[in-house]
């Protein structure tokens, strides 16, 4: 199993990233917790990790916070959650809004998450209750705030276009699991809300749904 990675960022494509370790290039999924708090492309990022095999694939996901990747696998443990959806949860808020959702019972709110349902998210309020404490009591570990002042990753050399980061946001939320037209709808909304930078359309966008 691998852990943890230590290396430089060579590139980051939501929700994918590379990173060099000693010359072996490791391609991860990654939240966009994790994201928000990436550094530049080139300078060196340390992440937790968690390797999910399959018959058909070997897939590794990167965290930046242990109680993210302690999220990350309580959830793929729920009946019917795959790695897909714990990305989309962790990427739609973070570790302690989703146990607030849980204490209060609050389906709604997550069935606002791409690809969770009324029954989804029942089962995951049922199945997670129990499961929550030793996620949240992580020792060390700050939870990741969704918030407009977290710290952007420092912004590429080459500024892309409007319309180009535009299209950028609206992938990545595509990648995360909303459907073409409504990850259009919401990238829009938060541009014309004065979001500038593809993460911030990104982050925007996912708060007003959360």
């Amino acid at each position: 199993m691998i852990g943890r990675l230590r290396g430089q960022l060579l590139a980051k494509q939501l929700p994918l990233l590379l990173l060099d370790v000693n010359g072996v290039g490791y391609e991860l999924e990654a939240p966009m917790s994790t994201f928000y708090e990436l550094p530049a492309v080139g300078e060196t990022v340390t992440l937790v990790t968690h390797l999910v095999v399959r018959e058909d694939a070997q897939t590794l996901y990167g965290f930046s916070h242990e109680r993210d990747r302690a999220l990350f696998r309580a959830l793929i443990k729920v009946t019917g959650v795959g790695a897909r959806m714990a990305l989309a949860i962790l990427s739609g808020m973070d570790a302690a809004r989703f146990a607030q959702c849980v204490e209060h019972e609050d389906a709604t709110a997550l069935t606002r998450l791409p690809g969770i349902g009324k029954k989804t998210a029942e089962r995951l309020i049922i199945e997670m209750r129990d499961r929550l404490g030793g996620v949240l009591t992580v020792p060390g570990v700050r939870p990741v705030a969704l918030s407009p002042s977290a710290t952007a990753p420092a912004a590429a050399a080459a500024m892309p276009s409007a319309e180009q980061t535009l299209l950028d946001a609206i992938s990545a939320l595509v990648a995360l699991g909303y459907k073409p037209a409504d990850a259009t709808r919401m990238a829009r909304a938060a541009a014309s809300d004065g979001a500038q930078t593809t993460e911030d359309i990104i982050r925007a966008a996912l708060r007003a749904v959360s």
